[in-house]
């Protein structure tokens, strides 16, 4: 692979590094805010092969905080528009885009791949305890994202265990879930904002998607969740580069 567009990274992390990340297999869960960010920051940082999972299309009322979604791309998949991004971005990038929502044969069928790291930036619930349960089981390393909706401070975020989380409706759910169907207590690594939540922002939804609800978003704060997830994959991998 020509690494010389990284020419930059490597003078950060050094060349080895830049290699190592060359020949790891990242997977993103999840398009949307968080996760169309999350994976533009991998694919900058010159992971050589990724896979990228969103079976939904752009809405115009994701306009407002998502890489894929603009006026011209209404209606269009995400996973494919994401695909044709990120490919601009490095030509040579290995990349699955895969159109499917979460279901457990198809996360079986994904998680086989072993990819070195997954970031989960799944934004309903139900399709969210699927993945980082199995994700869990499998041992391939994982950080999820929590609720970026109805909050409004970058400056906030942390990168903590699960079960360490607070003032996070999405990760209060999350957590209890998991407990309570699988058993799971800890050992999850999560992005999450303890700012207060501000429950006037919340909206009732029709129930598709598997989505009873959703909160108001800004611009920048699923961004901000995608890059803090995405620096902890790049960083993990970095750190195991050989020396």
């Amino acid at each position: 692979m020509d690494i010389s567009w990284l020419s930059r990274t490597s003078l950060l992390i050094g060349e080895t590094a830049v290699r190592h990340l060359n020949n790891a297999h990242v997977m993103v869960v999840g398009l949307g805010g968080v996760g169309s960010y999350a994976a533009e920051f991998i694919a900058r940082s010159g992971i050589g092969k990724m896979t990228i999972i969103d079976g939904d299309t752009v809405d115009p009322s994701n306009r407002n905080r998502q890489l894929p979604a603009l006026a011209t791309t209404h209606g269009m998949p995400k996973a494919a528009l994401m695909q044709e991004r990120l490919l601009a971005i490095n030509p040579e990038l290995q990349i699955e885009a895969v159109s499917s929502f979460v279901s457990p044969a198809m996360v079986a069928a994904q998680l086989v791949k072993k990819p070195d790291y997954v970031i989960d930036a799944i934004d309903s619930i139900t399709p969210k305890l699927t993945f980082i349960k199995m994700a869990y089981e499998s041992g391939v390393p994982l950080v999820s994202s929590m609720g970026a909706g109805a909050k409004l401070d970058p400056t906030r975020l942390q990168v903590v265990d699960i079960s360490k989380t607070y003032n996070c409706p999405f990760a209060q759910q999350i957590r209890k879930q998991l407990k309570q169907r699988y058993g799971i207590r800890k050992g999850i690594k999560v992005v999450f904002s303890p700012e207060k939540a501000i429950k006037e922002s919340l909206m009732l939804t029709d129930g598709s998607n598997y989505k009873k609800s959703a909160y108001g978003t800004i611009s920048y704060l699923p961004a901000t969740f995608g890059a803090v997830a995405a620096s902890v994959v790049i960083r993990e991998l970095v750190d195991a580069a050989p020396r």
